[in-house]
């Protein structure tokens, strides 16, 4: 049993950690919250990750009850959701930024924490999707506790990442950020595929 949930907890840590995309929310958050007092844009990390949590938690536990609601099945969800994922991933890949991020405004915004930093920028329509997907695959008890530690660790590692936000800056630069974000765009491309082909290979078994 606790192999199962080191096992679970381990990955689901990695899995979450890429989907959030930390590299790109770095950058979004330097670009947001730029000439902001130290004190401010550790409020504005604090107040984001609390809502991306929430938001991650209610998606974790929200998709069987979502697919039985509107008569689809986890794989085909598994289909949509790895194919949103997937084109995410190519704009990483290709320009550094999450498609549906993009033209995003950095200025004239009294509160930036939960709009657009926590939504869309951290907690996307794709990671949504994926997120609802993940949640639903784990059944045992030890898996659902390890996925949802997993789901925490993630967005802690990246709140930590956005504390230092300023030091990656200073040690990498626009450039390597952005490098960075490309690196993560590849990995997340395969873990779309993956998500795709277990949607496929289910729903050929099914027929």
């Amino acid at each position: 049993m606790f192999e199962m949930f080191l096992s679970t907890y381990v990955s689901s840590t990695i899995r979450f950690l890429f989907l959030l995309a930390p590299f790109f929310v770095v950058s979004m958050f330097l670009a947001l919250t730029r000439g902001l007092p130290a004190a401010e844009k550790a409020s504005i990390i604090k107040r984001a990750s609390i809502s991306a949590l929430i938001l991650g938690l209610v998606l974790f536990f929200a998709g069987p009850v979502l697919f039985s609601a509107i008569g689809i099945t986890l794989n085909s969800f598994r289909i949509g959701a790895g194919s949103l994922l997937f084109l995410t991933a190519i704009s990483l890949v290709t320009s550094g930024t999450r498609n549906h991020a993009t033209g995003l405004p950095e200025e004239d915004r009294d509160d930036v924490a939960v709009v657009p930093l926590a939504i869309p920028v951290m907690i996307g329509p794709a990671t949504i999707g994926a997120i609802l997907v993940y949640g639903a695959e784990l059944k045992a008890v030890p898996e659902v506790a390890g996925g949802l530690l997993g789901l925490l660790s993630g967005l802690l590692i990246l709140a930590v990442l956005l504390h230092l936000s300023g030091h990656l800056e200073k040690l990498l630069g626009k450039t390597g950020l952005n490098i960075l974000s490309k690196i993560s765009g590849l990995i997340l491309s395969a873990m779309a595929a993956e998500i795709v082909m277990t949607g496929v290979a289910g729903f050929v078994r099914s027929l």
